[in-house]
């Protein structure tokens, strides 16, 4: 008997008036695996992923979430499936005014029934994690460019979710933090058995984490496969995508 896929989007469409955006996705995300999305800019990476998560309704299609149909759910129910996935945002969306400590507390106050030190003790464990537990008294403001997406990270993994889902990781990051940063993907996918969905148009995070690539072009998947497979491809998009990315851009 086949595995439920983790993920799955079926023929899903999205538009805003008269920008079609999304036509015709299909996706299946197999248990303990890592997805990358790539294309160019407004090709709907972001949308696509947001649909995951249940941010956007399709006008046409379905989402599924471990066999559950996302785009029916709403109130307790779909909070319910939000609670299985973390979300790393592009911009890692900490909360400037708190401490690193603050926001890691912040979720597990309102999402778990640990007591005060059990959370410090699992706030403490999760910054381990990812190098960085001298920083949980320092504000954002204080961190590197790095160092914020290490926390936000971490913020990301404090409900201990099945599914990560990761809008542009590393954008913005020295190569030397984009290694450490992608490195903590693959060690999410191989000690926690966490599976994945990354956006990224950084050609070394995605050849770290990367089991199957995506190239997302015109609203469609325009190759699937290896991150060879679709670098090879001879479509004149993916070759101005890597040839862009190769030359800097």
């Amino acid at each position: 008997m086949s595995q439920v896929p983790v993920i799955e989007l079926r023929d899903l469409h999205k538009s805003f008036g008269d920008t079609d955006v999304l036509r015709g996705i299909d996706l299946s995300v197999e248990n303990g695996s890592s997805s990358v999305v790539m294309g160019g800019s407004g090709s709907g990476k972001s949308v696509l992923i947001k649909h995951i998560v249940g941010l956007l309704k399709p006008d046409r299609g379905e989402v599924y979430v471990n066999g559950q149909r996302v785009d029916l759910l709403d109130g307790d129910d779909l909070d319910s499936v939000r609670l299985s996935i973390g979300y790393l945002f592009q911009s890692g969306a900490l909360f400037d005014s708190m401490t690193v400590r603050e926001n890691m507390d912040f979720f597990l106050e309102r999402h778990s029934e640990l007591r005060r030190s059990e959370r410090d003790d699992r706030i403490l464990e999760t910054l381990s994690w990812v190098g960085l537990p001298e920083k949980r008294h320092q504000f954002p403001a204080e961190l590197s460019g790095g160092q914020k997406k290490r926390i936000a990270l971490a913020r990301a993994i404090i409900l201990e979710p099945e599914i990560l889902l990761y809008d542009e990781p590393t954008t913005g990051l020295d190569p030397v933090s984009v290694k450490q940063v992608s490195e903590l993907i693959v060690r999410l996918r191989e000690e926690k058995g966490v599976s994945s969905v990354a956006i990224t148009h950084d050609l070394l995070c995605a050849e770290i984490i990367a089991d199957t690539v995506h190239f997302l072009h015109e609203g469609r998947f325009l190759v699937e496969g290896s991150l060879d497979d679709v670098k090879t491809h001879d479509h004149r998009a993916i070759s101005v995508f890597f040839g862009g990315l190769s030359e800097g851009s």
